[in-house]
Order: C-alpha cells, then structure tokens, then sequence
C-alpha cells in the first residue's frame, strides 16, 4: 500500500494534493489491438474484431497516465498475457481489453487479474461478462422495472414470433458491441426478412440473435463516472453530487445523414467526427428538463442494477410515444479522445482527456487500497423544522 496520509482538500490545493506523498505506479495498459493488415479466419464475419483498440488509443492512454508520474507499459491482452503480467509485476492495470472470443469474452482479462491478484479499473468480472449478453442485460432490467423495448432472443431461427413484437422489427448479434452485425438490413419489415436476418447473425455470428421492437425515436448515450465514496479518492471531489456520481452531458446520435440513415451501424461509427457518412453528435443534447432528468434516471439505475463499477455508457433511444428505452450498457466504454462517446461527453463538460483517465486509475486505485481516502468534512445536521400551520 502506498505511504499516504489525508488531509482536508479544497479548491486552491492541486487535484492530488491530499496526498503527502503521491504515488508512483507501474501501471499496465492491457488492450486488444486493431491489425488492419493482418487476414482474418475465413470463419468469422466482416466486422470482427471492430471493438478493438487502435494503438494510437493506448498511447494516448499511456501518456495521460504518465502526466501524473507513473510509469506504464501496453501488454496486449492475448494468451500470453499471464506470462506477461508475471514479468512486469504491476501495481494496477488499466483494462480496455475485449476479450478473444466466445461468451463473456469480456469478463476473460478481469477473470485472470482477478485469479491473480492484480487491481484493475472498472468494473469486474460478473458486470463484464453480463454486459456483453444483450438479452440478459434486457431481462434483469425489465425484471426490475426499467424500460426497455419488447424483445425476444433466437437461438436456432425458427421459434415462433411472440405476439408483442410487432413490425418494423430490430434484428442483431446478441452477444457482440460496437454494431456488430448491424446495417440497413438490420431493420426488418416482414416475416421473411425476419427469418432470413435471424438465420444470417447465427451463422455468420455463432450466437443468437436478439430481435426487438424497432425504436423510431431519438437516440442518446449517457454517461456517468463515481460510486458512493468517489469523493474520498477522486482527485477531483467537487465533480461528484451527493450520492457519489458525476453524470456527464448526455450526448444525441444523429444518424440520417450518415452511412447507415437511422441506423447506428458499425459502418457509420467507424467513421471519424465531421466524415462523410459519419452520424452528428450533438453534447450536450438538446432535451427538455424531465426528459434529460429521465434519461439520468435510468442510465445511472441500468449501471447501478448491473453492478458497474466507476464508468460506464447507457445507451437509450425513445420510441413511437417519445418514452425512453434501454438498449444497452457498456462498461467498457472507449476511450479514444475527439472520438470516443465517453471522451466527446466529457470534453463537453469541461473534462480534459487526461483528468477522464486519471479519474478512471483513481477511483480504481482506491477500491483495491493502494491509495488511503481522503478525509471529508462532516455533514451538517439537517435543520429540524416544526409542524406546518
């Protein structure tokens, strides 16, 4: 555990100042990397391995984590990884990794760590591997009341539709991220091309598909950073509200004038910021009070009810009514600045890249005890008032 001590924090003190001696970490960077050039199994779909990082992204990563006088080192998340992490023995890492495949693939690097004994950021292991299952991401928060559109998974193609599931209807891989298996074909309007798209994700994906009801309204992502005692680790204590969370701006998906219109497919997000075929992404969104007070509501419950841990993204498109519904959660959110979801939020609320990332290394530090919580003030008692008259 590092040698630190607590002492009262305020605004002219620097955002680490509480402690008397900083640490200094060796802090191991553990992502999958993008091989453009590299072929793929003829096994696999076009858009495999869309979710993983480009290494520009880690090095971006490293150098935020560097500015604050740690050292870092990128060890690709592969099946060497445990032999590397035995070699370079660090204090914490940082995981990005995706994982290399099959169900929960990734809960796969959080599962090592945590056989290993090694801190890592965000969320562990049972969020991780939930997350990526999209249907049972929808059960568990249907079953507690949030909502989410009508939605029914196949796994061999020829189930019979539910009756609730009316047409237009919304056909993807239900265990992948990144629009995965997502594009105009996606959207189907008839029993056929239902049954033809149900059929493609399964055996171009070995998965199921899940099918939902088709959401015609707007689409946002919401973010969120902290948990109940982010003040006491935080090197920025003032972002976080009373219960422990800091709610970044919500960020509106515009897709009709991208590569995909209507649709937030892999191909319109692969594009960059200002593109053509690029979606517009508009933070902060422009929404109504209750309707921004709603979509704060049911992305911080959807992370809560899932168990993520620190950050996360939700996100959320409104239906025929303008009611909102959860489509999914990431607690793996990207992390590439200008372009990342998460990063174009904060940047939008006055976060630096650097201080995104640190925030992330930080709250993690503080839940495996390498840095002591600071001490806060006590609360005031609440003021008693007497009966109304």
């Amino acid at each position: 555990m590092t040698d630190t001590q607590t002492s009262p924090s305020g605004d002219d003190h620097p955002p680490s100042s509480w402690l008397t001696k900083k640490p200094r970490w060796r802090v191991a960077v553990l992502a999958n990397i993008k091989d453009e050039q590299a072929p793929k199994p003829a096994d696999v779909p076009p858009d495999a391995y869309a979710d993983y990082d480009h290494i520009e992204t880690i090095n971006h990563i490293r150098a935020a984590i560097e500015t604050d006088g740690h050292t870092t080192e990128f060890i690709m998340a592969d099946g060497e990884l445990p032999y590397a992490l035995r070699k370079y023995k660090p204090d914490i890492c940082f995981n990005i990794a995706e994982g290399l495949g099959g169900d929960a693939r990734e809960a796969q690097t959080p599962a090592l760590l945590e056989m290993l004994r090694i801190p890592y950021t965000g969320s562990r292991v049972l969020t991780n591997g939930i997350a990526l299952d999209k249907t049972l991401t929808k059960r568990i928060w249907r079953d507690r009341g949030l909502p989410v559109a009508p939605f029914q998974e196949f796994t061999f193609g020829d189930e019979k539709l539910r009756p609730e599931l009316k047409f237009p209807l919304f056909v993807k891989p239900a265990r992948e991220g990144t629009g995965m298996g997502v594009d105009m074909k996606a959207k189907v309007e008839n029993e056929a091309e239902l049954r033809e798209r149900v059929q493609y994700v399964i055996h171009a994906y070995k998965q199921p598909a899940l099918v939902e009801t088709f959401l015609p309204g707007r689409e946002f992502t919401v973010g969120q950073i902290g948990r109940p005692d982010a003040k006491r680790f935080s090197r920025h204590p003032e972002w976080y509200e009373a219960d422990g969370f800091h709610r970044l701006p919500i960020l509106e998906l515009q897709t009709d004038r991208s590569a995909t219109p209507g649709i937030y497919s892999h191909a319109a997000k692969a594009q960059q910021l200002g593109e053509a075929g690029a979606p517009e992404y508009l933070c902060p969104a422009d929404v109504e009070p209750e309707l921004k007070k709603k979509l704060h509501h049911f992305a911080l419950r959807g992370h809560q009810l899932l168990g993520a841990t620190d950050v996360s993204r939700v996100d959320i498109r409104l239906d025929a009514e303008g009611t909102p519904r959860l489509i999914e959660i990431n607690p793996l959110p990207g992390l590439t600045p200008g372009y990342s979801d998460l990063c174009i939020q904060a940047a939008a609320d006055g976060i630096s890249y650097e201080d995104l990332i640190l925030e992330i290394l930080y709250l993690a530090a503080g839940r495996w005890s390498l840095i002591e919580p600071r001490e806060l003030p006590a609360e005031k008692p609440k003021k008693k008032t007497g009966p109304l008259k």
